[in-house]
């Protein structure tokens, strides 16, 4: 199994939010790490114009991929532009290809708007993508790789989904450890205290971090703070129903008991 995982999540700070514990702890186990917003964030100011917008949340991003020890990768899209059409795939896919990835971290397939679940989409079919020689990719590469690919969904915002119902969480990971450096990392996105503030009433954006990394830890019954994933099925992904993570992070990572098949 290749040791790189790739986060592909729609704007700056969603993989702070909701993946990037994971992602360190992936980084402490060895793994090359990637960072991948599809979206520029253009949106994401009512004082700054977008072209600014873009600039500093770009700045913003770059800074908090160091910081969680990712290679960092430009956005594709502005924000509300982010479609599932055959030029965005090829893109997503080319940089699949590039990286490589044996596991990739993404959003759920249900969340409370489009760019996420548009994302999720894209992120899944690229994946899918990943040994198929006559897909071309942007830019193109016939540089295949046979390997499996794992795909993680993150849970959604609000641990709900648009239609207020429940979301599951088939498993957790234990981010107490690594939690300082993902507040840090979301820390770099500065620019988004009075954005989220004015536009959501989210207060603060970091204590809404400290909130739902709490609330999952609850969830889990067992670690303080925590995120939450469930598996993509492997059927086009990889030959055996396998679950990496729960390997690789040991005991740091918790997976409910399911019923049914």
């Amino acid at each position: 199994m290749r040791s790189t995982a790739l986060a592909i999540f729609a704007h700056p700070d969603d993989i702070e939010y909701f993946g990037a514990g994971t992602l360190i702890l992936l980084k402490q186990a060895g793994f090359e790490t990637h960072y991948f917003n599809l979206s520029t964030g253009n949106c994401g100011s009512v004082e700054m114009g977008a072209e600014e917008t873009r600039r500093v949340r770009l700045a913003e991003a770059q800074s908090a991929a160091s910081i969680l020890g990712a290679h960092f990768h430009h956005p594709i899209c502005d924000d509300l532009e982010i479609f599932y059409d055959l030029p965005t795939l090829r893109l997503v896919a080319g940089v699949v290809r590039k990286v490589k990835p044996s596991i990739i971290l993404t959003h759920p397939p249900q969340d409370y708007m489009e760019d996420h679940t548009n994302t999720c989409r894209l992120a899944v079919t690229a994946g899918f993508t990943h040994g198929m020689p006559n897909f071309v990719t942007t830019p193109p590469s016939d540089d295949i790789y046979p390997e499996d690919v794992f795909i993680y969904h993150s849970i959604p915002h609000g641990l709900c989904d648009p239609l207020r119902i429940p979301a599951p969480v088939e498993s957790f990971v234990d981010t107490s450890s690594v939690f300082a450096t993902q507040r840090e990392a979301l820390a770099a996105h500065a620019s988004q205290r009075d954005w989220l503030d004015k536009s959501q009433g989210a207060d603060s954006y970091l204590k809404v971090l400290d909130e739902i990394s709490l609330k999952v830890g609850r969830l889990s019954g067992r670690f303080r703070q925590a995120e939450g994933w469930r598996r993509h099925l492997h059927l086009g992904f990889s030959a055996r129903d396998e679950d990496p993570l729960s390997t690789i992070l040991a005991e740091k990572y918790f997976m409910r008991e399911q019923n049914g098949p």
